[in-house]
């Protein structure tokens, strides 16, 4: 089978896939409800051909890494080709691999080394928008207005007396214009930045080809997608179009008849996704980004859906005890009706890493997420460790599923002096340098204390290392027991013998401590406040840092152990 033709060709005859992923899929079909999954941006991870740029075969070489981590699952962000105007986010192909990053076969050693290690693999998919480089959108810029070829994406006519006015002065997400004009004098929709043209789902092909790249890659061996702003695929366009006022909020849309968000007739898209995951043994999974309110966060997660959907909450969250209650409250709860598992998270690549945003003054501020030109971000590095350590030791003890970004296991700061024309983020440049972008969460790793760029590669690295990242190198870390890295490893493995399917019952404390209970008797006890607290009787089985005189949990600290306490009302 030539590549052209297997490309577009959906093989869904499971029974036909290879002997590791036939192995990979013979286990729990559930086994994404509880699992640690491991975010990788390949970009910046590991780099195996010396050009500065991470690619899979840099990952393959560190995946005994990720099996001595002991993750559930990897996923990975967008490999694909990719012009990079917004971090591989703008998609040239979507069933193919960026020559920058390898090839086809590549990834089919990566998904055969994960899958023999016990790794499944979750993949990036980017269905709002595609790249202008997209051989799509190249035949409707080169076909004509109200063209079959146009109709695939959201093309208008402008306004004003020769239509060199935009169609509505809707703003881009990214900063500037939501509208680019083409040559003949047409419109193009991006709601992210202008090399990201929105797809029109109100367009059969649209659903077909988007099937086909599901199938594509199920077929090769992945077990599940993340899905890039899923609240965002279907709009309402009347013929005039709303104000960018009467658009609301940019962050939270909270209707299910917006015109661009969040909308009802989404979750057919994702029934139709839902019956092709299905044909898999097991089912493939999904995991959606929808930057929705919480009670909309249900529809997302479904079963006759996408099954699940990420809650960022507690990575918006202060440090503040009553906030995590809460959130944790709440989210279990939502959960129950869909049947999903919820998700906890902290970092990833668009956001300030979480120990930076633990070190910041007054305790931190998980809307944060970009930092301003000036902010000098870590005023205490330790204290940003201590609290990091201990939110995610929190986490690891909730039902549900944990997401870790690359690096959090190094406990890596954001990096946020990178000079100007070094930078890449698109947010960045569209928002003239008022937000300094999510580049210093995308700094390539350092692997080894020393080398040109700390073992990412044999040579440079695509953005600037700052010589301190010397000593969050992964071998410095391996010599020393205290490391977040060991941390980061006896967490996973206790968590693996301990977790359940259970939920957990709330334990009476002081109000700045964070307790509770799972159904073995595993308790989980977190200090919010600036006080030792005592802890109850019972064996302590591990902490996120030294315990005082043995039964005194100091603050900035959680603890897990098994304890006979007094459960609250």
């Amino acid at each position: 089978m030539s590549p052209a033709t297997e490309k577009d060709h959906p093989v869904t005859d499971v029974k036909s896939a290879p002997a590791h992923v036939l192995a990979a899929r013979a286990g729990d079909p559930g086994w994404w409800r509880q699992a640690v999954v491991y975010q990788i941006y390949p970009r910046s991870f590991a780099d195996g051909n010396g050009d500065g740029i991470g690619d899979l075969a840099g990952i393959i070489s560190r995946v005994d890494h990720l099996a001595e981590l002991g993750v559930d699952a990897v996923w990975m962000s967008p490999f694909y080709p990719s012009a990079l105007a917004d971090g591989g986010y703008d998609v040239d192909d979507y069933r193919d691999v960026d020559p920058r990053i390898g090839t086809l076969d590549q990834f089919d050693v990566l998904v055969e080394a994960l899958h023999v290690r016990g790794i499944r693999l979750i993949i990036d998919l980017v269905p709002n928008h595609s790249s202008d480089r997209h051989e799509w959108f190249q035949a409707a810029l080169a076909a004509k207005a109200g063209s079959p070829e146009r109709d695939r994406f959201i093309f208008r006519d402008g306004l004003g007396e020769n239509g060199e006015l935009p169609p509505s002065d809707w703003r881009s997400l990214f900063g500037g214009p939501a509208w680019t004009r083409v040559p003949d004098g047409q419109w193009y929709l991006h709601i992210f930045a202008k090399e990201q043209p929105d797809w029109n789902w109100a367009n059969p092909e649209v659903h077909a080809d988007f099937l086909r790249t599901l199938a594509f890659w199920g077929d090769r061996g992945v077990d599940g997608f993340r899905v890039d702003v899923a609240n965002a695929l279907t709009k309402r366009l009347p013929e005039v179009l709303p104000s960018q006022a009467d658009l609301g909020d940019e962050t939270l849309y909270a209707v299910g008849d917006h015109w661009l968000w969040d909308r009802d007739d989404v979750h057919d898209i994702y029934a139709e996704w839902r019956a092709l995951f299905d044909r898999y043994d097991p089912p493939l999974m999904a995991v959606a980004e929808a930057w929705v309110p919480a009670e909309r966060r249900v529809r997302y997660a479904d079963a006759a859906g996408l099954g699940q959907a990420f809650n960022f909450d507690l990575l918006r969250a202060d440090w503040d005890p009553e906030q995590f209650r809460t959130i944790v409250s709440d989210n279990l709860a939502l959960a129950e009706p869909s049947g999903s598992s919820t998700t906890w998270v902290f970092s990833n690549h668009d956001v300030v890493r979480h120990a930076t945003r633990y070190g910041l003054a007054g305790g931190g501020d998980g809307n944060d997420w970009l930092l301003s030109r000036g902010t000098e971000p870590v005023e205490d590095r330790d204290l940003g460790a201590r609290r990091s350590r201990a939110v995610t030791l929190l986490a690891l003890a909730l039902p549900g599923s944990t997401y870790v970004y690359q690096g959090e296991e190094l406990g890596l700061p954001e990096v946020a002096t990178i000079p100007d024309e070094a930078r890449q983020d698109v947010v960045f440049f569209r928002k003239g340098g008022i937000e300094m972008g999510r580049d210093g969460c995308r700094v390539p790793l350092p692997w080894s204390e020393h080398g040109t760029s700390f073992g990412f590669g044999p040579n440079g690295a695509h953005l600037p290392q700052p010589a301190w990242f010397a000593e969050y190198a992964a071998d410095v870390q391996e010599k020393s027991p205290d490391s977040t890295l060991h941390f980061y490893r006896r967490a996973l493995s206790l968590r693996r013998r301990l977790q359940t399917t259970g939920t957990l019952e709330w334990l009476t404390t002081d109000s700045t401590v964070v307790a509770f209970r799972r159904p073995n008797g595993w308790v989980s006890m977190t200090n919010f406040g600036t006080e030792p607290t005592v802890l109850p009787e019972g064996e302590p089985l591990f902490a996120s840092g030294p315990l005082t005189d043995g039964n005194l949990l100091p603050p900035d600290t959680t603890v897990w152990l098994r304890a006979v306490v007094q459960v609250s009302a």
